[in-house]
């Protein structure tokens, strides 16, 4: 048996197929380690560029006033994540009988769903939890802490509807009731 075993040892020494050789063992090493420097330098390459995402613009012209209807208006809901609003009276902000308009941030303000304004309900229902808010922005059912953001709306000099996602107006902190929360129409 030991000569078995001798003979097998001296068929794999004659064998180089069978037997790495130091040579072979040092250019398997030295080429994995070229392998994950150049891994590594491709890495340092990517990080170099960043990450550019697009963004619409904080602010934005929405239109003529006479352009908007009474009611909710969403052609900007997907673009620029506001609903414009007219309206007849704004009373939470202590303007009533005084017709107007108004931007609201259609996130809401429970967990930060998008809201879909169902116009035979005249109110703004939020899919994920069931948060509802009036036309004013106002919460009235479900889980939503507090009403919709407002953002800032003003007259552009060429005389449209300026909506400036920049300034926030808050129901609770008292900021309805600013002259750029509600523009009198």
């Amino acid at each position: 048996m030991a000569t078995t075993e001798a003979s097998q040892r001296a068929a794999d020494d004659r064998n180089p197929d069978r037997r790495l050789s130091r040579r072979g063992f040092l250019l398997a090493g030295w080429g994995l380690f070229i392998l994950a420097a150049h891994v590594g330098l491709l890495g340092m390459v990517r990080f170099l560029f960043p990450n550019v995402l697009f963004e619409p613009p904080m602010s934005f012209k929405a239109g003529l006033p006479g352009d908007f209807a009474m009611g909710v208006d969403e052609r900007f809901k997907d673009s620029h994540s506001t609903w414009i609003v007219r309206s007849a009276s704004d009373p939470l902000s202590g303007r009533s009988g005084i017709e107007g308009i108004f931007a609201l941030s259609t996130t809401c303000t429970h967990l930060g769903c998008i809201p879909n304004y169902l116009a035979a309900d005249r109110k703004f229902k939020c899919p994920c939890h069931g948060s509802g808010f009036r036309e004013s922005g106002m919460n009235f059912e479900g889980p939503a802490p507090r009403p919709l953001e407002r953002w800032r709306v003003a007259i552009a000099e060429d005389g449209q509807v300026l909506v400036d996602k920049n300034q926030k107006y808050q129901w609770e902190k008292g900021q309805w009731i600013a002259p750029e929360a509600f523009l009198t129409a």
